[in-house]
Parts: structure tokens; C-alpha cells; sequence
């Protein structure tokens, strides 16, 4: 896993680098997304995470749900589109589990993805994914060490 500034970006996720969204392609064909250790940074304290429901219609570039800090309320950007098949109820009752774990207990929704292909082609993963952040967070000024 790379170190980036204080932000660890593992090199087996897909990210969304400008919208800070993170997905993993799973074995069974279904798409797990959160949000990057970068955002839970800039976020700082979540207190309140509210996924959309089971069986709900995201798109790519879309609300999948909110999420809440002490001081901010944004949406979790949907890398990808598809529809809602889980959402993490153990980080929905415990929040501060993507501050803690972003890219493991702190995973947001699962999709079954209605393009996974077309889709996680505009994505960066592995060493572009690792280059992406080191630009972004200096163009950014970011520095959480």
C-alpha cells in the first residue's frame, strides 16, 4: 500500500481521484465503493452516514448517499453505476469506521454494476492511481502527516 502525505492508497482499488471515491471489483462481479483515506481526512470526524437503499439506481457520478462531519455534509460519489445490492450496516451504526478503515470496515455501499467495463475505464488504479494522488494532493496543497 502506498503512503502518500499521510494517505494511504492501496494499488488494488479503482479510484475516482477528484471525487475522492474509491471501488474494488469483487469475485462475484459486484462493485464495493467508499470513500478514499484523502477524503476522510479532509472530512475529519464522521459522525453520520446515510447510504442509499437496497435495490436503489446509482449513477456514475452520482449521490449513493451522505455523509456527515461536525462541520461538512457531502455525498459519497458513485464511481460507477449500478444498482445498490448491500450497504455497510456495521459502518452505518458506526461511522467513525471510515475514518478509522476507509478501504475495509469503512466500506460504503455494493453494487451490481450495470457497466463495470466502460465504467472503470476512466478510473486509475495501481501505480496511476498512486502518480494521480501524488499530483493532486500537491496541486491541492494536502498534507496530512
Amino acid at each position: 500500500m502506498a503512503q502518500i502525505r499521510g494517505c494511504n492508497i492501496p494499488e488494488d482499488r479503482f479510484y475516482w481521484v477528484e471525487k475522492h471515491a474509491w471501488a474494488r471489483l469483487e469475485a462475484d462481479g459486484t462493485v464495493t465503493i467508499g470513500i478514499t483515506d484523502v477524503a476522510q481526512h479532509l472530512a475529519k470526524g464522521i459522525v453520520n452516514a446515510t447510504p442509499k437503499e437496497v435495490g436503489r439506481a446509482v449513477q456514475k457520478g452520482k449521490s449513493a448517499g451522505t455523509l456527515e462531519s461536525g462541520k461538512w455534509v457531502g455525498p459519497v460519489t458513485s464511481p460507477v453505476s449500478g444498482e445498490i445490492i448491500a450497504i455497510n450496516e456495521t459502518m452505518k451504526a458506526k461511522p467513525s469506521l471510515i475514518n478509522s478503515d476507509p478501504y475495509g470496515e469503512g466500506w460504503f455501499v455494493r453494487l451490481k454494476p450495470t457497466d463495470w467495463a466502460s465504467d472503470s475505464a476512466s478510473l486509475v488504479t495501481g501505480d496511476a492511481a498512486v502518480a494521480a494522488y501524488q499530483k493532486f494532493m500537491g496541486e491541492q496543497n494536502l498534507n496530512f502527516e
